[in-house]
């Protein structure tokens, strides 16, 4: 019997006991359906955050936090004075944040060629020309790099200029965000004692939202923050040190000398990271959520294996003459073995092939729904929950089938060993 007639009358076996054979594809089924939802939303997001970072960022830059160090998370108590953390505490700016001394640190880093600081800076309104006004809170204004924007530029880093979230056009009576490009804002900025001074900027741009936060607050030019974190300290009376929340350095060559920046960086007490750094760390928490919900796929599958094994064990039992017959006529045990195998490999490709084909139509047809303009999570520029990846679903094809297949040799072996004499007289 050549490999295409097995596989013909492997297919005609499947169908003798169609409701049998159903429902165990079924168990398939579901198991092809969860892995492939599970893959296609990894996929999905990974893309999102590859879209929204990749074409953004400055590919030389590392940036640059101070380390948390670990005695502060594992000893019991409060940490020992420290005179040199207790002068920065009283300027208002804590430990958690970059001196002076240490932006020259950063700068005299061999490869680094500039350094640029990110300051705090606190706003308590935002007022338009035609005099609205309105709460808002600064974004970083480093985060310039990862901006996206929906209309205009990012701000000049050296100039009084400010980009503003999509959603401020309603503000300004207009649904076209090019209508707010050029117009004038004026920022509030407190003091110490709590007086107001204001300051007149321009709207560079206008952001989208995105997956990273950033275009949810307006950004400001480093000028503008570093102008308003000026005026915060206005009125304070005690030991005033300069304090940064980041930093941003310039990397001569970074692709040769990253390691060696970053080493250096390392010794001196910071935490450096370039942009590929921050998107590694979205990437390796969506892979490991990805992987535990595919973990209970997975489950589903192996419980659809048994399932495999029960109906084919109850068709050898069924068929206990037929193969006999077949054996006496001269078909060998490894055909046998081959045709009750094929029988459990075709199960697997019938249910794997529509858990992934309705797993993909489901998948995509969400992702469409969700994500259009006027859906639930429209707001979110180019944001994708469900992606292809064909590897991946190559992936899970093969997996099924191989887990079919390996259901299957337990029913075959025990179909391939009967003897044919005695499987004549079987009642």
């Amino acid at each position: 019997m050549r490999s295409l007639d097995v596989t013909k009358t492997a297919f005609s076996n499947t169908l003798r006991s169609k409701m049998r054979t159903f429902l165990t594809v079924i168990a398939i089924f579901i198991g092809a359906f969860a892995l492939t939802l599970t893959s296609g939303l990894g996929a999905g997001i990974n893309q999102t955050v590859d879209r929204i970072f990749g074409g953004f960022g400055e590919d030389d830059v590392i940036y640059v936090v101070p380390q948390i160090e670990a005695d502060a998370t594992d000893q019991d108590g409060p940490p020992e004075y420290d005179p040199d953390a207790a002068a920065n505490m009283d300027s208002g700016f804590g430990t958690g944040m970059l001196t002076a001394e240490d932006i020259e640190t950063i700068e005299n880093t061999e490869h680094i060629t500039s350094v640029s600081a990110e300051v705090a800076a606190q706003i308590e309104y935002v007022e338009t020309a035609e005099g609205g006004q309105y709460q808002a809170q600064f974004d970083f204004a480093l985060n310039d790099a990862l901006a996206e924007v929906a209309a205009g530029a990012t701000p000049d880093r050296g100039a009084m200029e400010i980009a503003v979230p999509e959603d401020w056009a309603s503000i300004y009576d207009t649904d076209d965000p090019e209508d707010l490009v050029g117009e004038s804002l004026t920022i509030a900025a407190p003091n110490a004692v709590g007086q107001l001074t204001e300051i007149e900027v321009e709207i560079s741009g206008v952001l989208h939202g995105t997956l990273a936060g950033v275009g949810f607050q307006p950004i400001p030019s480093v000028a503008l923050a570093e102008e308003v974190a000026e005026i915060n300290l206005e009125g304070y009376e005690g030991q005033v040190s300069e304090g940064y929340i980041m930093a941003a350095a310039e990397v001569e060559n970074l692709e040769e000398n990253e390691e060696a920046v970053k080493a250096a960086l390392t010794d001196e007490g910071f935490w450096p990271m370039t942009l590929e750094d921050q998107i590694g760390m979205f990437e390796t928490l969506i892979d490991a959520i990805t992987w535990i919900l595919s973990g209970f796929a997975l489950i589903a599958l192996l419980a659809a294996s048994f399932g495999i094994v029960n109906t084919l064990l109850m068709s050898v039992q069924e068929r206990t003459r037929e193969i006999g017959l077949m054996k006496a006529l001269g078909m060998s045990s490894g055909k046998v073995f081959g045709l009750f195998s094929m029988e459990a490999v075709l199960i697997g490709v019938m249910g794997s092939l529509l858990g992934i084909g309705l797993g993909l139509a489901t998948g995509f047809v969400a992702d469409a729904f969700l994500t259009a303009e006027d859906g639930p999570l429209g707001g979110f520029a180019e944001l994708s929950l469900f992606g292809l990846n064909p590897l991946a679903i190559g992936g899970i094809f093969l997996l099924i089938v191989l887990i079919a297949f390996l259901a299957g040799t337990l029913p075959a072996a025990r179909a391939a060993k009967k003897d044919p004499i005695e499987a004549l007289r079987y009642e």
